[in-house]
């Protein structure tokens, strides 16, 4: 049997007042999909959750469900089982030079950027046997024809010299659209990367309106935050959620198991007023 990567991705555009268009992605090797589909499904089944897990069902009542479901995913992190990778923009480094057809389709635009470089490809494949991608986007949010263009776009990477000197293969059909309620792998991601969405967007200080104490829900959700900052420093020492994590190699890019990249345009200004 051919060797597979696994990847789901996940993404929010919404901006933030600092920092904007967050990617997300979990990448399993397919001679650990059975042993983390097990782990994970193992997990849910203990806990009893027979809805779909999500960022935005953490409260006081499941914080300490979605707590074991973190423990769950990190232990198969830090074991290297599962890759995770998150992308964001940050909103005080302004693109220069951007036309309406750049602005109206910037999501997908980065969206390619993330594929094409998030998890260091041409280093992952050091066989000379060809490696297949097998990627499962939640429902991409805009009309069919854009999204079929941008996967024609992704099922292209292969011809890139990078992927191409690495023997990456994209099958068309592997390029998929997929309903999160059927795939944990795109439920736990959710949660993490509203997590870190969640904190850069400085949402740990809201509080309702006419009321001088954050809310029950805004403080669980800021444990659970502290939870997973704490275990990806378990396996990035020196981790800051709002930087692109450093690597001494390019060989890293592949290698660590999870990593952030905060995406910078290769032609930008900079404008203080959006700094923290």
């Amino acid at each position: 049997m051919s060797k597979e990567y696994f990847i789901w991705c996940d993404e929010s555009v919404k901006k933030g007042e600092y920092y904007s268009n967050f990617y997300g992605a979990v990448l399993v090797q397919s001679k650990d999909l059975t042993f983390v589909n097990n782990a994970l499904t193992k997990v849910v089944n203990k806990l009893k959750i027979t809805e779909e897990i999500k960022w935005g069902k953490v409260d006081a009542v499941k914080l300490p469900a979605f707590e074991a479901i973190i423990n769950t995913f990190f232990s198969l992190v830090k074991k290297n089982k599962i890759k995770v990778r998150i992308m964001f923009r940050q909103n005080a480094k302004v693109a220069k030079g951007l036309t309406e057809e750049h602005l109206s389709s910037e999501y997908f635009i980065l969206y390619y950027q993330f594929i094409k470089h998030i998890f260091g490809f041409q280093h992952s494949n050091p066989t000379n046997r060809n490696v297949h991608l097998r990627i499962h986007f939640d429902d991409l949010p805009d009309t069919i024809s854009k999204a079929q263009q941008f996967k024609d776009y992704i099922k292209g990477l292969e011809r890139t010299k990078a992927f191409s000197n690495a023997k990456i293969k994209i099958r068309k059909e592997d390029i998929v659209e997929v309903d999160s309620k059927h795939h944990l792998p795109l439920q736990f991601l959710d949660v993490v990367l509203g997590a870190i969405q969640f904190r850069l967007k400085n949402k740990h200080k809201e509080k309702p309106i006419g009321k001088k104490r954050r809310g029950k829900k805004t403080i669980a959700k800021e444990k659970l935050y502290k939870l997973i900052n704490k275990k990806i420093r378990e396996t990035r020492k020196g981790f800051n959620v709002g930087v692109s994590t450093g690597a001494e190699t390019s060989e890293d890019r592949w290698l660590h198991s999870y990593r952030h990249w905060s995406f910078v345009p290769k032609d930008f200004q900079i404008d203080e007023s959006l700094y923290k």
